[in-house]
């Protein structure tokens, strides 16, 4: 249900006092809400890189193979939260006219 017009001044009012009680946080809380771009393709070059260093040195080299590997997988992490990030967003912004309760995990598995 979309605010009426008393309301949205009400929440414009409020969010006025935040921005001059507290600057600092309300900088810390406008930096939170920035999507990272750059966050999820540097993952997706360490997953990547990570196969990469794993196929190229599973025989030669176990060691290095094991270190693409862990790179391969904290990528993967990184990936999957940045994306799951996005997805949130992008849900969020779509559907703030529904109750708070709503929102439905993309990635999730029923």
């Amino acid at each position: 249900m979309p605010l009426d017009d008393h309301e949205q001044k009400i929440l414009a009012e409020i969010e006025r006092q935040f921005y001059e009680e507290d600057p600092e946080l309300a900088r810390a809380v406008r930096e939170i809400a920035k999507p990272s771009r750059i966050g999820v393709r540097l993952a997706m070059l360490g997953v990547v890189a990570g196969l990469a260093v794993v196929i190229g040195f599973f025989a030669a080299n176990t060691v290095v193979a094991f270190l693409g590997f862990a790179l391969l997988v904290g990528s993967a992490v990184a990936l999957v939260a940045g994306l799951r990030s996005r997805a949130w967003r992008s849900t969020h912004d779509e559907t703030q006219s529904q109750e708070p309760g709503d929102w439905q995990d993309p990635f999730r598995r029923d």
